[in-house]
């Protein structure tokens, strides 16, 4: 737990020191696609106008799935992460 403390203070101070907010984030996950977990990431950011876009890969063995929001600030990045990392398999890039 840790590295992941860690990984989220380089982050912050790094969206901090590169983007003046509200801006755009992106977001990009690959979930398997055998199970619900498309569905699960499109939750969490339901009802914050963010675009989604998903691709199967070309086994159909995953999903990636590329999202857009607007943000406030460098913690609300780390917020989305953080419930996004909760779900079996994702893979953030």
């Amino acid at each position: 737990m840790k590295d992941k403390n860690e990984f989220y203070i380089k982050l912050k101070a790094q969206l901090e020191d590169t983007t003046d907010f509200p801006s755009d984030y992106m977001y990009k996950f690959i979930v398997p696609s055998s199970g619900n977990q498309v569905n699960e990431v499109e939750n969490i950011f339901d009802n914050t106008g963010a675009v989604i876009n998903t691709k199967k890969s070309k086994t159909g063995k995953y999903v990636s799935v590329s999202i857009v929001v607007n943000l406030d600030s460098a913690n609300s990045v780390i917020n989305y992460y953080k419930k996004a990392e909760k779900i079996e398999g994702i893979i953030s890039l």
